[in-house]
């Protein structure tokens, strides 16, 4: 709902995030800003890929 709801505002350079149990809005610019990396033997990137969810690698 909320990223339908950005779309109707026309924010168009934002996306929706996960936040103190709260979804909001924030800038692409801003997500992407700082680089944090995933350690790929997560035990939540084993049980997103044992559920067959595809990280781009």
């Amino acid at each position: 709902v909320a990223a339908v709801d950005l779309i109707a505002e026309e924010k168009y350079d934002h996306m929706v995030t996960w936040q103190n149990r709260q979804a909001i809005a924030v800038p692409i610019a801003d997500a992407i800003s700082k680089y944090r990396a995933v350690d790929i033997n997560d035990t939540l990137v084993k049980t997103a890929r044992s559920m067959g969810i595809c990280l781009g690698d």
